[in-house]
Formats: structure tokens, sequence, C-alpha cells
């Protein structure tokens, strides 16, 4: 009886391993330098910039205030769990040392779980808007602490790799960040039954005068969960930033200076050589206007005009000055006097006939 050997079967390789995220890509201190040298020296206080705060404790950052979003207080009251005389009654009690956290787990008013996840949630969304570009100086003061008190300390390489996740979150869903600050309008577009009921909340308090902002205050909800509804809602062509129209430019070749007001000046009547005054440009006896007794070329004064004729002035009477005359040559007097011309005229006739 011949044996058949079965030949061995090859060993199955592992399954591939997960993708893991690159944590290396994002380049520590590529938002704020000041931060990673506190961080780096465990500093303790609060680092001020333009849009909010940064609470730190021994390098990490134990909480995050911005005005562009809604406080932990108000989300805890939005959903829920803490009413506001549970709140009032913490800070009361507990603020002046910095324990309100503590004393609202103390007295179970809030889990630890639920109060971690709410102050975790917050700190990231203030940490978003504090750690925007901006050209102010930041300072900070050693020392300070948050009336919260610690309830889960971050580092601060964690709070700078969210923020520019988020930042490329936003880009990819709407790339325009007008949205993110301007007040919001509703374009012509019906919404149609596909919006999903947490954008159409969003939708429906766009009113021309509202941010991302102000909406997500009277939603309570995180401002940044706010703006990702605003990009959808933008990228489906169902709301567009309130820019105000850009300020008129100047022309770009400015009127010519017009004369002088003050006084001595041209325009000034009542000064000698000004205009209108006597023996001034367009004064009494000047160029322009009527002469006086007196003179110079004008022995007898005027000479007053028939009713029906113009008047019609000597042959060697000087021809007036106008600015729209300036820079032109000088013209025979016989061709503006109208006597003249009327002779050649009919002379003209004469020899045509």
């Amino acid at each position: 009886m011949t044996m058949v050997t079965t030949p061995p079967t090859p060993p199955t390789p592992p399954p591939p391993a997960l993708p893991v995220r690159d944590r290396t890509r994002i380049p520590a201190g590529a938002l704020s330098p000041m931060l990673v040298r506190l961080a780096a020296e465990r500093a303790t206080g609060v680092l001020i910039r333009e849009r909010g705060a940064l609470y730190l404790a021994d390098g990490q950052v134990v909480h995050a205030e911005s005005p562009d979003t809604p406080g932990l207080d108000l989300l805890l009251g939005a959903h829920g769990v803490l009413d506001a005389e549970g709140w009032h009654e913490a800070f009361a009690q507990a603020g002046e040392r910095g324990r309100v956290g503590r004393y609202l787990v103390d007295r179970g008013r809030l889990t630890t779980g639920a109060l971690e996840l709410c102050h975790l949630g917050a700190l990231y969304d203030a940490a978003y808007f504090v750690l925007e570009p901006s050209s102010a100086p930041a300072r900070f003061r050693y020392g300070a602490a948050h009336w919260l008190g610690p309830v889960h300390p971050v580092s601060v390489a964690a709070v700078e790799r969210e923020t520019l996740r988020r930042r490329a979150l936003l880009h990819r869903i709407w790339p325009d960040p007008a949205a993110d600050e301007a007040p919001l309008a509703r374009t012509s577009r019906p919404a149609g039954p596909s919006v999903p009921p947490r954008q159409a909340a969003v939708l429906h308090l766009v009113d021309g005068r509202r941010t991302a902002s102000d909406i997500s205050r009277a939603l309570g909800r995180p401002a940044f969960h706010t703006l990702v509804d605003v990009h959808r809602l933008a990228a489906a062509g169902l709301l567009t930033p309130d820019v105000p129209p850009p300020p008129v430019l100047p022309p770009a070749h400015p009127a010519p200076p017009s004369l002088p007001e003050h006084p001595g000046g041209l325009g000034d009547p009542d000064h000698p050589g000004g205009l209108g005054a006597p023996g001034g440009l367009g004064g009494p006896g000047g160029l322009g206007g009527p002469g006086r007794p007196g003179d110079p070329g004008d022995p007898g004064g005027t000479v007053p005009a028939a009713p029906d004729a113009p008047p019609a002035p000597p042959p060697s009477a000087p021809r007036e000055w106008s600015p729209a005359h300036a820079g032109e040559p000088p013209r025979d007097p016989a061709e503006t006097d109208p006597h003249i011309t009327l002779l050649r005229r009919l002379r003209a006739a004469l020899e045509a006939l």
C-alpha cells in the first residue's frame, strides 16, 4: 500500500496592522512657541491671547476659555446635566478655593466621568479659538489658577495637534474661512428634506445677524461643532457669510487744488489785489472789470454803450485774460470787433453778386 503524504500547510501570515496616524507630521510649537516654552519649564499660570486664555498647571493645559465659545456652565445646563441653581451654589462655595469641579462631584451633582467629558469638550473647543493666528502680543501671568480647579490635564502637544486637525477638517468641508466670524445669511435655495436635524437647527437660527458663535450659544452646543455644520451648509449652498462690500477707493488722480480762500489770497474780495477787490483781477479797474476815472489808458473813464449794441473796445485795447485762453498766441483785436466782422461779411456778399 502506498502512503500519500500531504505537504505541510504554510503558516498563515498575520493580518496587516491597522494604519496608525503619524503624529510626527505636526511640528511642536507650530501654533504658539511661547506655549511650548511654558510647557518645557512646567509653568503654572494663565496664557492670555487675543481670543481667549489657556490655564496651565505644571506645564499642562487644565482649562481654556474664549468669548467665541459657550462656557462649561452653559453646556452643562443646555443638556440638563446641571441646573443653574446647582452651578451658582458650587461657584459660591468653592470658587475662591478653585475647587468648583471637585465640589460638584462630592455633592453628587455630577459624576466624575460626566465632568471630565464635558470639561475636555469645552477645553478643546475654546483652545481652537485661543490658538488662532494673531498679531496681538501674548502675555503670561505666573501663579494664576482657574476657579474650576484641575479636572483632566492635557499636554500642550495634544492641544496643538487637535487644533490643527480641526482646522484641516473645516478646510476640507468648505475652504472659505469667512463663515467662521461673519454674520450668516440664508440663500434663496430652499432646504430639502435631506438636511439632517442637527444642521436644520443651525439653519433655522440664520437671520443675517447671528454669527456661528451666536448660534452655538443659542443652541448650547460647542462652537466648533456649530462651525462644522455651518461649513457643510455653506458647501450645500444653503447659507453664505454676509460680508460687507469693500470700501470705495478714492480716485487715482486727485482733483486740482482750488484757489485759496484765506485773507490775502486771490479769492478775498476785501484784500487789495484779490479777485473782486479794487485794482485786482475782476475788480473795478482790474482785468475783466469796468474801468474807473484816472486809470492808465482810460483818461476819460468808461464810455456808455448803446442800448442795443455791445460796447466796442478801442483798437488798442488789450485783450482780456481768462484761464481758458492762457498759453494761446495773441490775436488781432479787430477779429473780436463785431462792427468790423459785419463789414467784412457785407463786402464778401457784394463781391459774390
